[in-house]
Formats: structure tokens, sequence, C-alpha cells
């Protein structure tokens, strides 16, 4: 299954701001992960735009997780960025050209879209399985606890 690449900068975005105490700017943000801030604001809009952050206006405004870190699953992030289309799309191709199958033939999804539904569905409840909670546990355990208080301290300095 591909992904646009707006979706690991939103899974990486969404990861900081578990670490951050007060709302976080965009620019922050790009500043931090070292990309344009066109570009991530798209992903950021994508994200506000399915729920999984708010942005907080004023002087001291930016961006936050909408809900605990617990309750958003990297497939929440996927969708918000790349859609919930399936990445198989059937085209019934077994009713097309001179050995084409009845229409009757073609009223049970055949072999292949049935394996390539089933491989999509165990793809997103893979992504479904894992939060944004997770990750940051993940990250703590393999690295310890300075890499979230060394993005906290960052995100927190002044730009």
């Amino acid at each position: 299954m591909k992904m646009s690449g707006g979706v690991e900068w939103a899974l990486h975005c969404a990861f900081a701001l578990t670490a951050a105490d007060r709302p976080v700017p965009a620019a922050r943000l790009a500043e931090m992960h070292d990309v344009s801030p066109t570009y991530l604001a798209k992903q950021l809009q994508s994200l506000s735009r399915a729920g999984l952050i708010h942005s907080v206006q004023g002087h001291a405004g930016g961006y936050e997780l909408s809900r605990p870190p617990s309750q958003i699953t990297v497939l929440d992030v996927v969708e918000a960025i790349d859609g919930r289309s399936p990445a198989f799309t059937c085209t019934e191709v077994r009713a097309r050209g001179p050995l084409a199958a009845s229409p009757e033939a073609c009223e049970t999804p055949c072999a292949i879209h049935r394996a390539m539904t089933a491989a999509d569905d165990a793809w997103r409840a893979s992504l479904r399985s894992v939060t944004i909670a997770d990750l940051a546990s993940t990250v703590t355990s393999e690295n310890g606890p300075g890499v979230l208080a060394g993005i906290r301290g960052w995100l927190s300095s002044p730009a």
C-alpha cells in the first residue's frame, strides 16, 4: 500500500504534539522537521478537517491534538491525509474481452478481488491497532524519556 509523503510528516507532527505543553505554531513544526511551511500547512489542515488536531488563535496560538493521543490511531492520520478509498479498486476485468464472463458469473467477487480486499482490510486493521500514544511509548522505551523532553523543550523555546 503506497502512501503519500504527507502521511509521514503528519505522523511526525502528531507525535511531536504529544510532547507539547501548549499549542505549537505551524511554522515551528515546519522548522523542527525542516520542511516547507506551505507544504506542512496542507497536512495540518487535513488533520484539522479530520478532527485530529485543532488550531488555537492568538499570540500563543498554534496546533494541538484534539483528543488524547491514545484515541488517535495511525489509520486516522493516514485517512486524514490520503483519504479512505481502498487501495484496490476492482474494475471487473473478467467481464471484458472475447472470453468475458457472464453477468451472473460476476455477481460474486473473484479470487483476485477477495485477496486484495483481505490485504487492504489487514493493512487497515494493523494501522488501526497503533495509536499516537503507542508511538510515543515506543520511542520512549527505545530511546529514553529524553526524546520527548527534548522535543517539548525545543517546541517551547523561542523561535
